[in-house]
């Protein structure tokens, strides 16, 4: 919380640095392609940034951030996040630097910043120099997270006209008990998580949330006028901190049964659904905007905070196959919601099947994972 004196030093120094890093990218790009490395970057643009009036580690945290967005932007390329070979967005990416935004985050080392955890007060490097007793605001628990855990860097940002560090905090790993059976967790759509106890947390109210959200935002795509592109960024953002608050309830409650029952928890492995599922030209935007990936690792980190056993098991027929009889056919599943098995006539809701058998997978997979390493003959 910047007062109005040292504001003008936070508002020139992170364009500052940004514009510094986009040099650095376009002479790295045009020197060795997305393959600039740290070193090669530093021959090159070290003795510009200094004269710049960078100093020496802001000067090395530019190169280091910018050899680090052209490493992820490779293992993206190469994890084909991107596309295959020839698609349209890896030849985009593939034909021009790397571009950092005026108010992108920027790494702060403990060199450049330091914290005062008991006057909640940083003192930071600018380009008008080192800038002390900086005010910043907090929880407690994000405040004792910080005195106790924090290590590392720390990002500089600015968003809506706000100033934000983001502190890198390493919370040793709880103990994993040893758990005395599994919670199968279903994902979808329509019902965003279904356990194998029988709790379902529907996406009803969200998916109503959503739709609105779309038409609020044709309607303001529709207008074509800068202040409507404003608007429209802001609603994309509420949006996306909407939907990761429900995830984040719906992990934490799931972790908490899970704890207070000595059981472990068991996720569908779901990499790869995009391009596995086909699906209708209007669902399309639904399946690919919907955080799939955000609500399993809610689920992940929490339970490994808390010392619950997780683990990730095959998703394959789990909704088809009958957890009593273990027959499995597409027939089990006559519609989306209802599952009946042809063969003993176990019949219920179709994610709480599909939950019961990924608890039973993760039960038989964790046995096999945690099993002892044989002798030899």
């Amino acid at each position: 919380m910047p007062d109005a004196v040292r504001a003008p030093a936070f508002e020139r120094t992170l364009p500052a640095v940004n514009e510094a890093a986009n040099w650095v990218s376009s002479v790295g790009f045009e020197r060795f392609g997305l393959k600039g490395a740290v070193r090669e970057l530093r021959k090159l643009c070290y003795g510009e940034l200094k004269a710049r009036g960078f100093g020496a580690q802001a000067a090395q945290h530019i190169i280091k951030r910018v050899a680090d967005a052209y490493t992820t932007l490779r293992a993206g390329i190469k994890a084909g996040n991107l596309g295959g070979e020839g698609s349209k967005r890896r030849i985009k990416a593939e034909s021009k630097p790397v571009v950092f935004r005026p108010d992108a985050a920027h790494t702060f080392d403990d060199r450049c910043l330091s914290w005062n955890y008991d006057a909640r007060t940083v003192s930071i490097w600018t380009l008008d120099g080192r800038i002390k007793n900086v005010r910043f605001v907090c929880s407690a628990d994000a405040l004792k997270q910080l005195t106790e855990h924090r290590k590392g860097e720390s990002d500089l940002l600015r968003r809506d006209g706000m100033w934000f560090l983001i502190a890198t905090i390493d919370v040793p790993d709880t103990e994993v008990f040893e758990p005395r059976g599994f919670i199968g967790v279903d994902r979808g759509i329509n019902n965003l998580a279904t356990t194998s106890d029988g709790t379902n947390y529907t996406g009803r109210r969200l998916s109503r949330y959503r739709r609105w959200q779309a038409r609020k935002k044709a309607e303001l795509q529709a207008r074509r006028t800068r202040s409507a592109v404003r608007l429209l960024r802001k609603r994309v953002r509420r949006e996306a901190r909407h939907a990761t608050h429900i995830n984040h309830r719906i992990s934490k409650d799931v972790v908490a049964v899970a704890q207070r029952t000595e059981r472990g928890l068991a996720l569908e492995e779901l990499r790869g659904i995009r391009e596995r599922v086909t699906v209708r030209r209007d669902q399309r935007a639904t399946q690919s905007s919907w955080p799939f990936h955000q609500l399993g690792s809610f689920l992940e980190y929490k339970a490994r905070r808390a010392g619950v056993p997780f683990i990730e098991v095959d998703p394959a027929y789990t909704s088809q196959r009958c957890p009593r009889c273990g027959h499995t056919a597409r027939a089990n599943r006559p519609t989306r919601d209802h599952f009946s098995c042809r063969r003993c006539g176990l019949a219920g809701p179709a994610d709480h099947v599909a939950g019961v058998n990924i608890a039973k997978r993760g039960s038989s997979a964790w046995v096999l994972v945690n099993a002892p390493v044989p002798g030899p003959a």
